[in-house]
């Protein structure tokens, strides 16, 4: 493969923005082995330390040449894990740049010099098709999903009842919203008394357009049910409740076209959770999983299946639920998985014998089959 210009997109604003600078500095330190010009850039911050202008927001960029970055890489900051969520309040003040826009200061000119865009992003702004869709309108090459797809499966709601209607088996749900009038606190209380009456547990109280189980929770007692109807409205209006399947939980991954081996996940503590799934030791994860041969090629047919149907391109991964029964129940699709050093995929790759590295230039290669304007 001959060397390309990339930029390796993270950061941005969403409550997965400490997770996704850890997927992107070690993606670029990848591609940069592999003798690519790659840089590292925060969607939401950009390159606000590059510019040398007095400027507002209607201020010339003619200033900034983003061919500086890939002739003079600079060097790729390391990232750790403290086990929190960011506050996104407080990157928000951060900017210099006082802008509405999601993308930071010169960070599309950057992107526009780029041969393609790695996006290491993840969740909201990033896993659910705006940015995609910008770089169609602007014809930058990126990897992942198309717009359209993204979208749809950023919504756990509109993933699920795109696939049921496929046969594929996934836990009942319900959708919840509640519709603000004013700020009267009675009215919300009102709202969640409804939901917990008609909700029978165990369930599973979740936002629908969350990711790495910010705004998941597991209810098994009745009076747990307030607290985390109230948590999860935190994050939306707009939430569901689902039924609770008691299993054991896997994930499945699609690369370019085939299934990988699944692996099976066994928190130590709680369920797989934020902190679980990225602090180093807090998680067994067998690749692959324990099951028989012929429920890893169903649950591989499965997780190929929800690719297909929701549109996906390249790469993604599907979680599941084994029920003592043997059901394989389908849970939701990332369409951007992560990819630090405790993710799933990178482990699914090695067990085919495909290392990180090269694991991070076929999603490159991939993506540059795509014209921008390509769904």
């Amino acid at each position: 493969m001959k060397q390309l210009k990339i930029v390796v997109l993270c950061g941005g604003l969403s409550t997965e923005r400490n997770i996704s600078f850890l997927t992107g500095s070690r993606v670029c330190q990848a591609l940069r082995s592999r003798g690519h010009k790659a840089v590292l850039a925060d969607l939401f911050m950009g390159f606000e330390e590059m510019d040398n202008t007095d400027r507002g927001d209607s201020a010339s960029d003619s200033a900034f040449n983003p061919d500086i970055l890939f002739e003079d890489l600079p060097p790729i900051p390391e990232y750790t894990f403290d086990g929190t969520a960011p506050d996104l309040d407080a990157v928000r003040r951060s900017r210099k740049w006082q802008s509405p826009s999601l993308f930071g200061l010169h960070v599309l000119e950057v992107c526009r010099a780029a041969d393609i865009v790695f996006i290491a992003l993840h969740g909201k702004n990033g896993e659910d098709g705006r940015v995609q869709a910008a770089f169609d309108m602007m014809g930058i090459p990126y990897t992942g999903s198309g717009h359209l797809a993204s979208a749809m499966s950023m919504d756990k709601i509109v993933t699920k009842m795109i696939v049921a209607r496929h046969d594929v088996l996934t836990p009942a749900f319900h959708r919840w919203e509640f519709e603000e009038k004013g700020s009267e606190p009675e009215a919300r209380e009102k709202f969640i008394r409804t939901v917990c009456r008609q909700t029978a547990v165990p369930c599973v109280v979740k936002t629908p357009e969350g990711g790495s189980s910010v705004g998941v929770y597991i209810v098994r007692r009745k009076e747990e049910l307030r607290e985390a109807v109230r948590n999860c409205m935190y994050y939306g209006n707009t939430f569901m409740t689902e039924q609770f399947i008691e299993g054991r939980d896997f994930t499945c991954a699609v690369l370019c076209g085939r299934a990988l081996p699944s692996v099976e996940i066994v928190p130590k503590t709680r369920f797989y959770d934020y902190s679980n799934k990225y602090e180093a030791g807090a998680t067994i994860e067998i690749c692959p999983g324990r099951v028989t041969p012929e429920t890893e090629e169903k649950m591989g047919e499965i997780a190929l299946r929800v690719h297909e149907i929701m549109g996906l391109r390249t790469y993604s991964r599907s979680d599941f639920v084994i029920d003592k029964k043997g059901r394989i129940w389908f849970i939701e699709v990332n369409t951007l998985p992560g990819m630090t050093k405790t993710s799933l995929v990178p482990q699914e790759a090695a067990a085919v014998g495909i290392g990180y590295e090269e694991l991070c230039e076929m999603i490159v290669e991939d993506g540059l089959r795509y014209k921008p304007q390509d769904l």
